[in-house]
């Protein structure tokens, strides 16, 4: 192993030897209890199986045929999302084959953060997440199942879907993608456009055409943000079937994949010999192994929030120094959209995941010795799936890159490290995620532009006010302030001051995501400005410097910064309308940034606020 990794491993095991040992003891408190049915009444078992086929009825009767407690994301607005229609039915044939039954247990939400983008909606994007788990738990709350599907592919959907999961840790549980749509306008004209939009250059017709060519048909976007860096994480622990995650919706083989899904699922519930329950899957070294995979990627910066939030739901304490003494180490081998040109059906097309699985582990920055759906080892998720005559099969995945300027192998990294920095000092520490930045923008000392919304930047800029170097800073982002949205908005407009030579960055307490581009931009600052953070405490004219390089992020004024008074109050108009009202409860309990930005991460034991 790298020493690094073993490293970070052994400092995870430590500092979450407590908390995990009372997470695996209530785990295996349930397990001890055997199928879950038995403990209903006949009541109870009436009313679950009211609707079921006579046959099913009866398999459920006996307790000694499994049931698959499907949950799902399925809605016919999000793209992603759309083809899950059909699963169920696909999943009760699957499990009806094997002698099982399957039963849709509920529903979660899943809202799209490319509809919300820069509106009113983006303030429950983040609080979704931790909604989504409590959705999962009512799901499975039943007692009715001996294994789970999850069936999500989205931003929050996936971490929320797993950190509900893990509360039913002695359940086996597989996760089901619908994958990506086919590739649609090229990811370097998307961006031109959007930047001539921004520069006034177009019309919001021409932008609607060439939006609409980009996103255009069932399935998930295909450049690499966080919904496909959510992909990516599922099979780097083992949750998902190997060379799944980037199979296009309504294939023949996405259809088989998911027949295979069940069937592996089926294999591992207690009601057989090979009993595999997901909180044996999801430990210490399965959580480094997907940080690992996201800077091995380059993958969303959502991910310093959510996997921090997983870990906790399985009794695992990472911080924001996990992530950057990992990527410090870990070699960047992809180069996806924001990260490159290629989207995620070029990166699968060049090898995907089963060869950066197989370099990464050849060269000790995984770990082998793991549990995954398919049993012990990572090894083979080195693989990829066929479809001959109708039926699956496996083969090796490649063990060359087919496209270079895609992907990579180890000894020919685009970089040396992972992409994703923590930079720290007076003002706090926040998160940079430099792989898709040049270098000679890493740095910047500038002073400070203070706006109070997305909305007050893009009117300075339409007024022509931001011709010049400055550093772009919006406080109030933070979760406890308005629920930490994404500020994507902004990144056609920095990126044409950029182009047009100005020295420019952002300074935010709210997220950029997995669209994090080729602007230096310092997010998720922690503390954040409403539970008193110097950046609520900066003005205009103040130098803010900012240096990925040397992790280093500070504010200069003529008087003391620190010593001031938090600058700017919260606006009532931030709190209602569009159901944000609703939200009260968790903008009072969020945990901050680095504690996984969560309502509940503070009932795993394993952070308080």
């Amino acid at each position: 192993m790298n020493t690094v990794i073993e490293r970070v491993t052994q400092r995870i095991r430590q500092r979450s030897k407590l908390t995990r040992s009372r997470y695996l003891a209530r785990v295996n408190a349930s397990a001890s209890d055997g199928p879950a049915r038995k403990s209903l009444t006949c009541g109870n078992l009436a009313h679950a199986t009211a609707a079921s086929r006579k046959r099913d009825k009866a398999r459920l009767a006996a307790s000694t045929r499994a049931n698959i407690g499907i949950v799902t994301a399925y809605n016919d607005m999000l793209s992603a999302h759309q083809p899950f229609e059909q699963y169920p039915a696909l999943i009760k044939k699957a499990a009806a084959e094997h002698g099982a039954v399957a039963q849709v247990a509920g529903g979660v939400p899943a809202m799209c953060d490319g509809v919300t983008q820069g509106q009113d909606g983006m303030d429950l994007s983040l609080f979704s997440r931790d909604v989504i788990a409590m959705s999962t738990a009512i799901a499975l709350s039943h007692n009715m199942f001996d294994a789970a599907a999850c069936l999500g592919v989205c931003d929050k959907i996936v971490p929320g879907l797993l950190i509900g999961a893990l509360s039913f840790g002695h359940l086996p549980v597989v996760f089901i993608p619908a994958g990506p749509m086919v590739s649609g306008l090229p990811n370097k004209e998307k961006a031109r456009i959007r930047e001539e939009y921004a520069a006034g250059k177009i019309g919001r017709d021409e932008l609607l055409e060439a939006e609409s060519a980009s996103y255009h048909s069932p399935g998930t976007c295909t450049f690499y943000g966080t919904a496909n860096s959510n992909q990516m994480l599922m099979e780097f622990m083992g949750l998902q079937l190997p060379g799944g995650s980037f199979v296009n919706p309504g294939t023949e083989l996405r259809a088989q994949l998911t027949a295979e899904a069940v069937r592996v699922i089926l294999g591992n519930t207690d009601l057989g010999e090979n009993y595999l329950p997901i909180a044996h899957i999801v430990d210490e070294k399965a959580i480094v192994n997907a940080i690992v995979g996201l800077l091995a990627t380059g993958g969303s910066t959502n991910h310093t929030l959510h996997l921090v939030a997983i870990a906790a739901a399985a009794g695992i304490c990472i911080d924001w120094n996990d992530f950057d003494e990992l990527s410090a180490a870990v070699p960047l081998l992809a180069q996806v959209y924001p990260n490159g040109m290629a989207d995620v059906n070029h990166f699968h097309a060049a090898g995907g995941l089963g060869f950066l699985i197989g370099e990464l582990l050849d060269a000790g920055y995984l770990h082998e010795d793991v549990n995954t759906i398919l049993g012990a080892g990572l090894r083979r998720y080195c693989q990829e799936p066929t479809l001959a005559n109708g039926r699956i099969g496996w083969q090796p995945a490649v063990t060359k890159s087919l496209n270079e300027e895609v992907v990579r192998p180890v000894a020919r990294p685009f970089d040396s490290e992972g992409g994703l920095r923590v930079v720290a000092g007076n003002l706090g520490r926040a998160i940079v995620k430099v792989s898709a930045v040049e270098e000679r923008y890493r740095r910047i000392s500038a002073p400070a532009r203070v706006f109070a919304s997305q909305s007050a930047f893009t009117e300075a800029f339409n007024e022509g006010e931001l011709e010049r170097d400055f550093v772009a800073v919006l406080p109030w982002q933070g979760a406890s302030a308005n629920g930490m949205p994404e500020l994507h908005k902004l990144t056609p407009y920095l990126g044409v001051l950029q182009n047009r030579g100005f020295k420019v960055a952002l300074l935010t307490d709210g997220r950029m995501s997995g669209a994090s581009g080729k602007v230096l931009a310092a997010i998720q600052v922690s503390p954040e400005a409403k539970c008193g953070g110097v950046i609520g405490k900066i003005r205009d004219g103040d130098r803010i410097d900012i240096d990925a390089a040397s992790g280093t992020m500070s504010v200069t004024s003529g008087d003391d910064p620190l010593q001031r008074v938090v600058a700017g109050v919260e606006r009532s108009a931030d709190h209602t309308g569009m159901g944000r009202e609703l939200f009260a409860l968790f903008r009072g309990a969020v945990s901050g940034a680095e504690a996984g930005a969560s309502v509940l991460v503070g009932q795993f034991g394993a952070y308080s606020k």
